[in-house]
């Protein structure tokens, strides 16, 4: 298949594009810059020059296409207050995928969260299908969940659209996500940090498993179906914050519930929430196993504690 992917050079989809280079389809990525550009040919891909705000691009990109990967989404504007504009933005670009697809039967996957889904409990494929009511103040995410409902609307559409949830850590050398803000805070404050007693837990996934799941989607996804890249269930922050003691040689303390924004700044309000999920539903469908290391054994390897 022909595939465009859009954030094809970020740290997922510098993982998607050879992953489907590999499996024999061909690949057109949305570049920003000419660095990007020319990471994608470095990589055996084609680059479109453009943004997720060029929509004619995008539209014209996706009837050229197989199928469309949409990774990208302006974490730059969203980490930075303007998460609505961030939702926005994304939304526009989704409809016009949806719009260029319509009829087609082609793959069209877009990748979506899993934290917060089912706080407290393990969070399926059948979870978070209704989005909440709009929030004053908490229009963005609420938003992008109205997203990954039209994209799964687009089904009855003719579009073959899956919406693949990720774990809010996709881990591995070179991540600069939330992992490695985490070990940040830990060096910056001398100590390695959790909130309360320390059992809330996030799920992860390796970026490679990641990626694999990302081609599947596209290979042979039914239309209108959840996808849950889970390769650890839940990971408790105590055992995150343990790993971080060891490595950087630095007492391990517990952070009371109130001063969590204070310590962990805009992971403040997320750090505590106990956000486990599963993916057992996705490994049976599309007969996907995760086989890279999990998220504890990945830390362990050091490389995100290096200077």
């Amino acid at each position: 298949m022909k595939i465009f992917v859009t954030g094809a050079s970020g740290w997922i989809g510098s993982a998607v594009v050879p992953e489907l280079l590999q499996a024999g389809h061909q690949v057109t990525g949305l570049a920003r810059s000419d660095a990007s550009a020319q990471a994608l040919a470095k990589a055996g891909a084609e680059a479109e020059r453009g943004t997720i705000d060029d929509l004619d691009l995008l539209a014209k990109a996706a009837a050229a296409a197989d199928g469309v990967i949409h990774l990208a989404f302006k974490h730059d504007i969203a980490f930075t207050g303007d998460f609505e504009g961030a939702a926005n933005a994304d939304r526009a670009a989704v409809d016009t995928f949806g719009d260029a697809l319509a009829g087609s039967g082609k793959p069209f996957v877009i990748a979506s969260g899993l934290l917060g889904l089912a706080p407290g409990r393990v969070a399926t494929e059948k979870d978070g299908l209704t989005p909440p009511p709009s929030v004053p103040g908490q229009e963005g995410p609420s938003a992008r969940l109205r997203t990954a409902q039209a994209t799964l609307a687009l089904a009855d559409r003719g579009v073959r659209s899956s919406v693949l949830r990720l774990p809010p850590t996709v881990h591995g050398d070179g991540d600069n996500g939330f992992m490695a803000a985490l070990v940040g805070m830990a060096r910056q404050n001398g100590n390695a940090a959790y909130v309360g007693d320390g059992s809330s837990r996030w799920p992860a996934v390796h970026r490679l498993d990641a990626a694999q799941l990302f081609r599947l989607a596209a290979e042979k996804a039914p239309a209108g179906t959840v996808l849950h890249a889970v390769g650890d269930e839940g990971v408790a922050m105590r055992a995150i914050a343990e790993v971080f003691g060891q490595q950087l040689d630095l007492p391990v303390v517990s952070v009371p519930p109130e001063d969590a924004a204070e310590r962990f700044s805009f992971l403040g309000g997320f750090i505590a929430l106990d956000s486990p999920a599963s993916g057992t539903v996705t490994e049976e469908l599309l007969d996907w196993k995760p086989t890279h290391p999990g998220l504890i054994e990945d830390l362990e390897q050091g490389h995100y504690f290096r200077s």
